[in-house]
């Protein structure tokens, strides 16, 4: 469809060049013709006039339609070649190259109204302005395009729009469930300023940990409680900013499972120490922050070779074995350390073990 009206616009062009040029040698014309006949008419129009017109139109026209199509490939292919520089080109230098062009076009049309009396080159030169000043404009703008909009920023009721978008743009949520809330070291993570955004609690969380608190089981409601205490400090001390959301998923009845879909809905990340949680959330394209993954990521390295001094609390599961603990949790399995329960002894790390669980380091006691 958009081909054929092109075809139109072209050949409606051409005819009225045809016009055009018939316009210019109808006197000439008229003057030559001596056939009477031509030159009967009424109110000075005579078919000498007209017949011209008519002739450079339809020849025009001809010509117009005949070369359409290959004009419109043409300009298929021109604007194909505009549309892929353009895909390429940052949309900053699209913004600064339109704003320098009409920047240019403007100047050039203040100047090139200076030559129009020129005779004879007076009509063409604005139109060469017009290409050098374009040019420039595009080309100077893109390069300076930084400072560029630096200027603009400055702008009074621009710098207020940035604002007003910057206060609408989007929340990034992060939706905490009942374990991690419970567990307690979210609060510690938010304490350090390692969580930003807004902490959202659904309302159905809010509800099992109420469940939990409520519990005839002394360590499910001392658990429960837990859980409160922390939103409360979280909200309090923390300065976090902690929103509830009070959307229920009436058709789903597990919890994890209305959290994937709150996640889902609001395209915000859920916090968490649940395993299995963390690997629904993750098949199901829910960003997942694990609390577990975090706290083994921070631990120090341990490299095999290197020597450390542990006390050895227990025998371990293999015989001869004995365990030992690092301050922050980690487990050493030391082969022939069952003799040395109860003492604090050099060893020697052979390997470390990284599981879903934590790190397991396994170490020998240290040559004398």
């Amino acid at each position: 469809m958009l081909d054929k009206a092109l075809c139109f616009a072209i050949t409606a062009l051409a005819a009225i060049g045809g016009l055009m040029v018939a316009d210019r040698i109808t006197p000439n014309l008229a003057a030559i013709i001596e056939l009477d006949f031509l030159k009967i008419g009424i109110f000075g129009i005579t078919v000498a006039t007209i017949l011209p017109f008519i002739v450079g139109a339809v020849i025009g026209g001809l010509l117009g339609y005949l070369l359409a199509p290959f004009f419109i490939k043409k300009l298929w292919q021109f604007t194909f070649w505009v549309e892929a520089k353009l895909n390429k080109m940052p949309m900053y230098d699209v913004l600064a190259g339109s704003l320098g062009l009409a920047i240019g076009l403007i100047i050039a049309n203040l100047l090139g109204a200076a030559f129009l009396p020129i005779p004879i080159v007076g009509t063409y030169i604005p139109g060469l302005i017009s290409i050098v000043f374009g040019y420039l404009g595009i080309s100077v703008a893109i390069r300076k395009r930084d400072e560029l909009f630096g200027i603009l920023s400055m702008v009074p009721w621009i710098n207020k729009e940035k604002q007003k978008d910057k206060a609408t743009s989007v929340v990034h949520y992060k939706i905490l469930d009942t374990s991690v809330i419970i567990d307690g070291r979210i609060a510690d993570i938010c304490k350090c300023g390692f969580i930003e955004g807004t902490l959202l609690i659904p309302g159905f969380v809010l509800e099992e940990l109420q469940h939990i608190a409520d519990s005839s089981d002394l360590l499910k409601r001392n658990r429960g409680r837990r859980g409160l205490d922390i939103l409360n400090r979280i909200q309090k001390e923390m300065g976090m900013y902690v929103q509830i959301d009070n959307r229920d998923f009436e058709d789903i009845t597990e919890v994890d499972s209305k959290l994937v879909k709150l996640g889902q809905l609001i395209q915000g990340k859920i916090i968490t120490n649940d395993y299995n949680l963390n690997k629904v959330a993750e098949l199901q394209g829910v960003s997942v922050l694990n609390i577990n993954e975090l706290a083994n990521a921070v631990k120090p390295v341990v490299l095999p070779g290197e020597e450390m001094v542990v006390h050895v609390v227990k025998d371990g599961k293999e015989l001869g074995q004995g365990v030992a603990y690092l301050d922050d949790g980690t487990m050493i399995v030391v082969d022939g350390g069952k003799r040395h329960i109860g003492e604090t002894v050099g060893v020697l790390v052979t390997s470390v073990l990284q599981t879903a669980a934590g790190r397991m380091i396994f170490a020998k006691p240290k040559a004398l």
